[in-house]
Parts: structure tokens; C-alpha cells; sequence
């Protein structure tokens, strides 16, 4: 089969599609013919060595697909040949089959294609996780989403508006601002010109903001922070930025706020009842068109690297879908 291969970690540009041998299930695994996988910004960073996560080298990044169920393992329970599903494999999503533990692997909702599948889970899955488990987001409260034209600003969008939120976007330019309006924004926020946190008192008339979905970091942290309202929640994602903020904590006691760590992927491993009742959920809002990721791209594995490469220079909005049987 054929894999995007990351043989040392470094420069995208080295990464190559290879010929590797087809993956062979353990006892609680099964093997995913792959349809589509879906890029993610941590992908871009594990690629050279900037993730939390180091898999040994050689490796394929690809951390969410969708595809078929080819083999299954001797000990797997209601997974069989020939099943359609999604799945979070963590990485090896950019092949053309991928080993991923039974556990990881879910039934690709009704009425969903194989690439809005692959850029479902963990876009979607942190986003709820975060707003809802994390940041307990209320009805008729102001969230801001910063980075909101990307693929996780995005899903924060629609799962905000899907829980009853005002949402206020905050993106880089004018062109994603009106993608966000498309999205279901509110309100939108060019911070690249206009003062963060001005703005967001401006509308929010002082009050500031209930929650603010932070996967951007740098200087807009604490500028959004400093714009949160009494008890604001402010919560932090990941840093696209390339800098991780250092907010100070006086601007937390004096408002009583707070600076919440979102972790989806180690949170599905401690609550995995929670993670199934969050992908219903994401489920039901997809059956009633409340969500559906936005694919800005399609690109083959040979392409994938280039793709990264425009993540990171903030040149994607919504998500890029890699077909690696083209």
C-alpha cells in the first residue's frame, strides 16, 4: 500500500509517499481501508518534532479518517468487514489502510460521505468537549472564537450556535470574517486591525465575553482574556501561533476567571462513555443540519505536504481532505 512517510523529524518537505507493507490487526484492533483522512494542525507540528506526542520513526501523520473495516482483530466485539466508519487512529491516517484500536473507531453517521466523516472527529469532538465539559457554555451566553476560520475555530462556530450562544469570531482578514458570517457568526472581529479587546467590550457592551475558545495563542491570549466578563472562562486549545502565552494571574483574581486546558484526546481515554454520548450528540446536530465541516481542499498523499505547509501559514480555512486513493 501506499503511505506518506515522516522517516526523521524536520522540514515538510521531506516527508515522501512510500510503498510499506498492509498493516496487520492485533487481537483488539482492525484495520481501515481508508476513503479520506483529514489534515489537522497538530499533524503539521508532529512532522517536526513540536508536538507533545513523538511516535517512533518511521511513521504516516493522519490523525482522524474515515473509510471500511477490512480485517478485525480476534478479541474486536460489533466491528466486521466491510463496516463503514470514522476513526481517530491519532496518526497513520495519510495511507491507504491504517491500524487503529477497536476503541477508537466509530459508525459513520447516517447520511454522511467518507470526507465529511474524516474531518468529523477531532475537530467537532474537541470543540463540543471544550464548550460544553470544559467551558460549560450556556445558553444566551458570548462566546469568542478566535482562529474561527480554521478547522477547530470552525467547529467552535457551529457547536456554539448549536448551544444556544452568541458568537463572536475573531480571524486575520476580511475574507475569513465573512466565511465565519457564512459559518453562523454573530459578530466578527479583524484582530489583525482592530484592538482585541476593545472590540469585544464594544460589543458585548463591557460586560466582555462568557467563554473564549483560544486554539491561537501569542499576544491574543491575554488581550481576550482581559476582555472576559465576571467568572469568564477562558479556554486554551493550542497554541498556532508558535508562542504560548504567559497571561498574568491578577487579571484572573480580579474578575474571578478562569484559564481552562482543553485536552480532548487523553479526556476520551478517562471518560470513553462521555466521548460516545458527545459523537450521538454531534450526530443528532449533523441529521439536523446544525453542523458539517466546511472541506476548503482535496488533495492526494503527494499533496499533503504542501497542504501543511499553507496550514500553518494560516492560508486554509475550514479543513483539507487527503484522498489517498487518488
Amino acid at each position: 500500500m501506499k503511505a506518506l512517510l515522516c522517516r526523521e523529524f524536520g522540514p515538510i518537505d521531506r516527508l515522501r509517499v512510500e510503498e510499506v507493507p498492509s498493516p496487520r490487526p492485533g487481537p483488539a484492533d482492525v484495520v481501515v481501508e481508508v476513503r479520506a483522512s483529514s489534515l489537522n494542525f497538530p499533524d503539521a507540528l508532529m512532522v517536526q518534532g513540536l508536538y507533545q506526542v513523538k511516535p517512533p520513526l518511521p511513521f504516516s501523520p493522519g490523525m482522524e479518517l474515515a473509510g471500511v473495516v477490512g480485517e478485525v482483530g480476534e478479541d474486536v466485539r460489533g466491528l466486521k468487514r466491510g463496516d463503514r466508519v470514522i476513526a481517530s487512529p491519532g496518526r497513520g491516517g495519510f495511507a491507504q489502510e491504517c491500524l487503529v484500536a477497536a476503541d477508537r473507531v466509530t459508525p459513520l453517521p447516517a447520511g454522511m460521505d467518507f470526507d465529511i466523516g474524516s474531518a468529523f472527529v477531532l475537530t467537532y469532538c474537541t470543540s463540543l468537549h471544550a464548550l460544553q465539559d470544559c467551558g460549560h457554555l450556556q445558553p444566551n451566553e458570548t462566546l469568542v472564537v478566535l482562529g474561527a476560520a480554521g478547522g477547530v475555530g470552525s467547529s467552535a462556530i457551529e457547536i456554539g450556535k448549536a448551544m444556544g450562544a452568541r458568537v463572536i469570531a475573531a480571524a486575520s482578514s476580511e475574507e475569513k470574517l465573512a466565511f465565519c458570517k457564512e459559518l453562523g457568526a454573530d459578530e466578527t472581529v479583524d484582530y489583525e486591525k482592530a484592538d482585541l479587546r476593545q472590540r469585544i467590550l464594544d460589543l458585548t457592551g463591557g460586560k466582555g465575553a462568557d467563554v473564549v475558545y483560544d486554539p491561537v495563542g501569542g499576544a491574543y491570549t491575554e488581550a481576550a482574556l482581559r476582555a472576559t466578563a465576571w467568572r469568564g472562562r477562558l479556554l486554551v486549545i493550542g497554541f498556532a501561533s508558535g508562542t504560548i502565552p504567559q497571561p498574568k494571574l491578577n487579571l484572573l483574581l480580579l474578575k474571578e476567571r478562569s484559564v481552562v486546558g482543553v485536552y480532548w484526546g487523553d479526556w476520551t481515554k478517562r471518560d470513553p462513555e462521555g466521548q460516545r454520548r458527545n459523537v450521538e450528540r454531534l450526530a443528532t446536530w449533523f441529521a439536523q443540519g446544525k453542523v458539517k465541516p466546511v472541506i476548503s481542499e482535496r488533495v492526494p498523499l503527494a499533496e499533503a505536504p504542501a497542504a501543511m505547509t499553507r496550514l500553518l501559514q494560516r492560508k486554509v480555512k475550514g479543513k483539507v481532505v487527503v484522498l489517498p486513493g487518488t
